[in-house]
């Protein structure tokens, strides 16, 4: 076999490095993962392409796992694990359904899943390589969160405090919190961006980031 037919086998042979990346809402995850895609061209789903329809969504529990179609996401990167490219879901989030249309995602040396809840399921942390959990305070994370829905969403304060008490920190106190005690890495939301990325970088086995830049 020629060199260079040698390598194309390894490469194609080679699993991908999948990152979970979860957290609090508003803990600065979502931040990070767009500036570590950014500097890695890593391949990125996000567990919010994976709400179910909701036909009412006042009251609605967007936080409880049952909310989301995690048995897809754990298809899919299965998937992609295995050198498969993945139909993932468009959610759209005015109607608050699942639309018609797909996007495909090709498998890549490093993939990047986030959300509040991926690492509160079991399959999805046997699927990964790395587990990073990123924390910030409760009065922080609530502050950005009134503060992103009131500029953003249009919300009211009072909404957003009365959603919160009601679903997300109950939730988050169920789910996500004890979720930290599966991570590898444990990021302060509080810091700098910057800071974080190069952590979540020096995180990532060098063989990983050669495959990415070569």
């Amino acid at each position: 076999m020629l060199l260079f037919e040698f390598q194309a086998t390894l490469m194609s042979t080679e699993s991908p490095f999948v990152v979970l990346v979860s957290g609090g809402t508003a803990s600065g995850k979502s931040s990070i993962v767009a500036q570590f895609v950014r500097k890695t061209g890593a391949a990125f789903i996000g567990h919010d392409r994976y709400y179910f329809d909701v036909p009412d969504p006042r009251g609605h529990d967007y936080d409880h796992p049952d909310s989301l179609d995690t048995d897809l996401l754990v298809s899919h990167v299965e998937q992609l694990r295995g050198g498969a490219v993945a139909a993932l879901p468009v959610y759209d989030f005015a109607t608050h359904t699942r639309q018609s249309r797909t996007e495909s995602r090709s498998p890549a040396a490093l993939i990047v899943v986030e959300g509040i809840l991926v690492m509160s399921d079991p399959r999805l942390c046997a699927l990964a390589d790395l587990c990073v959990f990123v924390e910030a305070p409760e009065p922080v994370r609530l502050s950005r969160r009134i503060a992103r829905d009131v500029m953003e969403r249009g919300r009211t304060e009072e909404s957003v405090r009365t959603q919160y008490l009601a679903t997300v920190k109950p939730n988050h106190d169920r789910y996500v919190q004890p979720s930290k005690s599966s991570a590898d890495l444990l990021l302060n939301g509080c810091d700098s961006i910057d800071e974080s990325v190069a952590r979540l970088m020096d995180a990532v086995p060098e063989s990983v980031l050669v495959r990415l830049f070569r």
